[in-house]
């Protein structure tokens, strides 16, 4: 059983660390860089031209791992298949922001018509045919809340938000791909403690493609993983939630995405209430990063936070 999830994982790895030159080179290229936002801080205008749509890497590496090394039941098809489809999501806005010479992507009501509508046919999965029912469990307490059809809005926009937060986290070298194999790794003994094995193995399959896109993604950044990247990640960790009904422990596990994205929330509320602002560049890791902290600091810090978060959330779940 250990088996499969570590030969999963360092599969993913191996095929990331493999791939990762040949991606490089490809898209340079195809001249497929990143284009970087003039209100950004001025330190990353360095990085435009730097190779991106580097998720393309990370997705084939996971999906050949899962497929090979996972059990084959409807649980496994169904993650893979709704983390693909945010990976392609993200692929489409990428290809419009470079291949089309259109800077904003996909509009926004577009994008978040894709996300909803792909997560409305998890969630009703998960009502029906899976037949997991709508309530959630309460961390610590341990007591099952009913939602009855309010399951349906709630995991929405639960998938939502946190796809688009992982999405907000991939603004540093090595950021949101060290952060999101943290978290997916904390996944592992979660979903072997209820028997799912399959989403184990897949947990461990994209932690292992992270780890390896990593090596090329980490300060000074030779790759980016683009939204087709950021979008599949997210949707990676929101899937196993859902199927093993640990949607609140997200918020623990992830809760790196959810400070990144709550401050762009907050921030955007009190500049349209009163003009100023709470940080000076959000999402937060801007903050510090402007407060004078070098780059590579702010992601040391951020995986040691989320380490430590993964741990918590781990130990809450057995606690409860």
């Amino acid at each position: 059983m250990y088996s499969q999830i570590i030969f999963a994982a360092v599969s993913a790895f191996l095929l990331c660390t493999g791939l990762g030159p040949l991606a490089i080179f490809y898209l340079q290229r195809l001249k497929v860089g990143q284009n970087i936002r003039d209100q950004g801080p001025r330190r990353h205008q360095a990085k435009a031209g730097t190779p991106t749509m580097g998720g393309l890497v990370i997705i084939f590496a996971f999906t050949l791992a899962t497929l090979y090394f996972a059990p084959k039941n409807a649980f496994t098809f169904l993650a893979l298949g709704f983390t693909v489809g945010y990976g392609i999501l993200g692929f489409w806005d990428d290809f419009k922001k470079i291949a089309l010479d259109n800077s904003l992507g996909l509009r926004a009501r577009e994008k978040l018509l894709g996300q909803f509508g792909l997560a409305a046919v998890l969630a009703l999965w998960v009502m029906g045919p899976a037949g997991l029912g709508t309530w959630i469990l309460l961390p610590i307490v341990g007591t099952r809340l009913e939602l009855g059809y309010l399951y349906i809005p709630f995991v929405l926009l639960l998938i939502v938000f946190v796809s688009n937060a992982v999405n907000l986290t991939d603004g540093l070298d090595g950021l949101a791909a060290g952060t999101t194999s943290i978290a997916l790794l904390a996944y592992i003994p979660i979903t072997l403690a209820q028997g799912r094995l399959e989403l184990a193995v897949f947990a461990g399959s994209v932690a292992g493609a992270c780890l390896g896109f990593l090596w090329f993604n980490s300060y000074p950044a030779q790759i980016f993983m683009g939204d087709t990247g950021s979008l599949a990640l997210g949707g990676a960790l929101t899937s196993i939630a859902v199927l093993t009904k640990t949607e609140l422990w997200l918020v623990i596990i992830g809760g790196i995405f959810v400070l990144e994205g709550l401050s762009v929330i907050i921030q955007v509320i009190f500049y349209r209430l009163t003009g100023g602002r709470v940080f000076r560049m959000s999402p937060i890791h801007h903050h510090f990063e402007l407060s004078g902290w070098p780059e590579n600091r702010v992601v040391t810090r951020f995986w040691i936070m989320g380490v430590v978060l993964a741990l918590f959330g781990i130990g809450v779940c057995y606690y409860s």
